[in-house]
């Protein structure tokens, strides 16, 4: 069993055992106990009364949090004729055809984003097993693939992010920075916490949300009351 250091277990010092917070004195208590020199992510974890192992209860989806994460996304985009231009209009990082997957082929990976025209997929599909394990393939269901070029790339620089269910019934997504102002954190959790609620699976039977922690990176977690985001 992995021992915590000195900090760490100051930090669950403070940490009221077996209560669980409102979102609001969650964050506050989540900036106070982060000890890390680097600026830590803030980290929302949802447990889900779902089974992943079927496919109609496979929670997933997309939000854009109204602060974002701290940076901006550098974006890649797929496509050929207009729609390159479109995507470089709306500020795409890098913009190409099958010159991007040749070159993807090849190892370059320098990017957090992929955004692809429905028309580019074939050549597309050649990356599945560079890009997926990644978590960086082109899907519809993301909005990832679309002709809509320019929103895509708005929404992913302003901050869009994907949540999924893992096999585990249990969701991870990054709602900021401890940096952050409080507001902002909470802001950005509550439009994930509203998403999450209402992609509930007609299927999914008794408690949907079971379990909310809130974390930063090195430090221990922060249970919120999840009673507040059960419908």
């Amino acid at each position: 069993m992995r021992k915590h250091g000195k900090k760490y277990r100051a930090a669950i010092e403070k940490i009221e055992a077996g209560r669980k917070y409102t979102l609001e004195d969650g964050v506050s208590k989540v900036k106070d106990i982060a000890f890390a020199k680097f600026d830590e992510t803030v980290e929302l974890t949802m447990w889900l009364g779902v089974d992943p192992r079927k496919a109609d209860q496979l929670v997933r989806g997309t939000v854009v949090l109204p602060h974002g994460l701290g940076k901006s996304k550098t974006v890649l985009v797929i496509a050929q004729g207009d729609k390159q231009r479109e995507a470089q209009e709306a500020g795409a990082d890098f913009v190409g055809g099958d010159d991007m997957v040749d070159k993807i082929k090849g190892g370059w990976l320098d990017f957090d984003a992929v955004i692809a025209t429905p028309d580019m997929m074939r050549s597309v599909g050649q990356l599945g097993k560079i890009l997926g394990p990644r978590g960086l393939m082109p899907n519809p269901k993301t909005g990832t693939v679309t002709f809509d070029v320019k929103t895509a790339v708005q929404e992913t620089k302003a901050g869009k992010i994907e949540y999924r269910v893992d096999k585990t019934g249990v969701i991870h997504v990054p709602v900021g920075k401890v940096s952050f102002e409080a507001q902002k954190i909470q802001e950005n959790a509550l439009v994930l916490l509203d998403a999450v609620v209402k992609a509930k699976p007609s299927t999914a039977k008794g408690k949907y949300v079971k379990k909310v922690n809130l974390a930063a990176t090195m430090s221990p977690g922060v249970l919120l009351d999840e009673a507040a985001y059960t419908k």
